[in-house]
């Protein structure tokens, strides 16, 4: 991080827009840090599957105040607790796409492709950050380097809206993520 950017991010911190808990290093994902002046974490949950620790979620939310979350540049961190396939995040992200009515079949069949291109392996302690930009494209970066971007609004919404449409799989987790919304 150039030193404009620390200053900024000091200047953010001083000021009490990133609260001192979040500022420790690792905290605050370096590209989000660059991407949006004034991020403010919402909420954070724990996936699990069978007892197991899937991944750490945080939504942090960029500037706006409008009432449609999807009016909002939004930022999806999930900091993974095993090993998984890139191939089988496209594929369960797909069929969470589904579940919450998003997409035609048409647009989830090229959106899946997408994903599979875009989306490597992880491992445990790798960190995926999204970013959701309301009518623009999706940016995704791996351990705070790019992975690459899709440019179909439409993705965005259906992408995000696995953790954030009301009717989405994990509604606690919903909730946990949009805790600080409400505030």
């Amino acid at each position: 991080m150039n030193h404009a950017r620390r200053l900024a991010l000091f200047a953010l911190l001083v000021s009490g827009a990133i609260p001192a808990s979040l500022s420790r290093a690792g905290s605050l994902p370096a590209p989000l840090a660059e991407l949006s002046p004034s991020p403010r974490l919402s909420g954070q949950a724990v996936l699990r599957f069978f007892g197991l620790r899937v991944y750490d979620a945080r939504l942090w939310v960029g500037t706006g105040s409008s009432p449609d979350l999807f009016d909002r540049e939004l930022f999806l961190e999930l900091r993974y607790g095993l090993s998984l396939k890139g191939e089988r995040i496209a594929s369960r992200s797909v069929d969470e796409m589904v579940g919450i009515g998003q997409g035609s079949d048409a647009q989830r069949r090229v959106w899946g492709e997408v994903m599979r291109g875009l989306f490597p392996d992880v491992n445990s302690g790798d960190r995926l950050l999204g970013q959701y930009s309301p009518r623009g494209p999706s940016r995704f970066f791996l351990n705070d380097r790019p992975l690459g971007v899709i440019e179909d609004p439409d993705f965005g919404r259906a992408f995000f809206g696995i953790w954030l449409d009301s009717r989405t799989s994990e509604p606690a987790m919903r909730e946990s993520l949009l805790k600080g919304l409400s505030r």
